[in-house]
């Protein structure tokens, strides 16, 4: 029946798929796991969450309507039946403000961008900007676990933890999923469990590399303990995990196998990766001079792709801050001054090295702004809550349309009125850009099979190439 040959061609080409073999595998459990279910587009993702919500009013969906309706209530049939949060449950009033910021539009796609995001303005033409995002959550920590796992209850899979398992590695000396998040962004906190492996097997969870001298704790050997040592020590480990597993069969205990080995190659891997001693000035200018202090958002964009480069499947940068109920005009100013150039910066660097054709990269947080004022309204202040109805993202490299403004919102930037993509819907299309089916890469958990995208998302075949 063939499968001999199978098991035959596992064992001579480990690093190969059924029906692909230009693609890596994922050998769970002893058993083969399909990565692509057809050609893929991309082999890596750089998601740069900008965590907080920015302002889509202030950054890439312009208004010039809401000029004249400035300081005025918002219309009820605007506002229907959308969720305000509590943290507006008090106003009396909810007044439309315009920005404080100029627009212009840029590049042959005449897309509008803000005068805050002047190096992204400079990249337009290489982005598919996405207007008409939707999510089903409003605060903070459900929004954001809804965003990176598909379910605002933590628990989960995250995006990260279900390619390391449906698509394996591309380099076996680093972690499939690696995990950088900024210093100094801001004080929304982050929950680990954005980057966990859920109920898939640990190896799959996100590995965080931390800024200074140790970019992952205790990957280093204790003093005294030579690396002949410690693979004599790991050797004999694995003998007495390997004896458990053959009487338990848990999977966690393969797991754990795979975690020292991992962590034993790493300590070599890991100090190459980041050490960027080498890079030259032209780098730090295109990426900015916050590029040379570790725990920057440029330094992360930076080893980001340094990261690509080595063949890491799914790179995920965290930079907080971006949550602006009050003082929104100076609070944006400052997070596009941290972010803007580095983020043009790693585009224009993984274009100009052959790597944006192969790469996803992805910027964007966990929803929007309202388009009426938080609070106090005066001249040059003001702020804006939540609001999951419609908010800006957007993707640019391996199978994106390139030069593309997607969807469309009302005068109010209020609601979606034209190609709507919800939080299930974007997933569902970066796996299909990685070359996978949404609904055939799934889990058995508690007797139910579990996807990322759960019982809903379609592919948005209007942003593909």
């Amino acid at each position: 029946m063939g499968f001999g040959a199978i098991a035959l061609s596992s064992l001579l080409a480990p690093s190969s798929l059924l029906g692909n073999a230009t693609q890596p595998q994922a050998l769970l459990n002893n058993r083969l796991v399909n990565g692509t279910h057809f050609h893929a587009k991309a082999k890596r993702i750089i998601y740069l969450f900008q965590s907080g919500g920015p302002s889509q009013l202030e950054s890439f969906d312009y208004k010039p309507q809401l000029a004249k309706w400035h300081g005025k209530e918002i219309p009820p049939s605007v506002q229907g039946t959308q969720r305000n949060s509590g943290m507006v449950f008090s106003q009396s009033s909810f007044p439309l403000v315009q920005s404080i910021y100029d627009f212009k539009q840029y590049g042959q796609s005449g897309a509008w961008v803000s005068e805050i995001f002047p190096h992204t303005a400079k990249i337009v033409d290489d982005l598919c900007i996405i207007k008409s995002m939707r999510t089903d959550a409003i605060n903070h920590e459900p929004a954001v676990m809804f965003a990176q796992t598909g379910s605002q209850q933590s628990g989960r899979p995250s995006i990260g933890s279900w390619l390391s398992y449906g698509l394996g590695s591309d380099n076996k000396d680093l972690p499939n999923f690696v995990v950088m998040l900024s210093q100094g962004g801001g004080a929304q906190p982050l929950n680990s469990a954005a980057w966990a492996n859920g109920f898939l097997p640990s190896h799959h969870q996100g590995v965080q590399f931390r800024s200074g001298k140790d970019p992952v704790l205790y990957l280093n050997n204790p003093e005294g303990v030579n690396a002949q040592d410690r693979r004599k020590a790991l050797d004999h480990i694995q003998q007495l995990n390997s004896h458990q597993y053959d009487i338990w069969h848990d999977p966690e205990i393969q797991s754990k196998i795979n975690q020292y080995e991992m962590a034993y190659r790493m300590q070599s891997s890991v100090p190459d990766a980041v050490d960027v001693s080498e890079e030259p000035d032209y780098t730090y200018e295109l990426y900015g001079e916050n590029a040379r202090t570790p725990g920057t958002y440029a330094y992360n964009c930076l080893q980001a792709r340094r990261l690509a480069e080595k063949d890491v499947k799914f790179i995920q940068l965290y930079h907080t801050g971006w949550d602006q109920h009050g003082s929104l005009p100076s609070g944006m100013k400052r997070q596009a001054l941290d972010t803007d150039q580095a983020t043009a910066g790693l585009i224009t660097d993984l274009k100009q090295r052959g790597l944006l054709e192969d790469t996803l990269v992805i910027w964007g947080g966990e929803f929007g702004r309202t388009s009426f004022s938080q609070g106090r309204l005066t001249e040059t202040n003001y702020g804006r809550d939540h609001h999951p109805g419609c908010f800006s993202m957007w993707m640019a490299g391996a199978g994106v349309k390139a030069g593309t403004v997607y969807g469309e919102t009302d005068e109010f930037s209020y609601n979606v009125i034209k190609d709507e993509v919800h939080i299930h819907d974007f997933h569902a299309t970066i796996l299909h850009l990685l070359g996978i089916d949404h609904e055939r890469l799934t889990f058995k958990h508690q007797g139910r099979r579990y996807r990322l995208t759960d019982v809903h998302g379609r592919v948005v075949k209007g942003v593909l190439a």
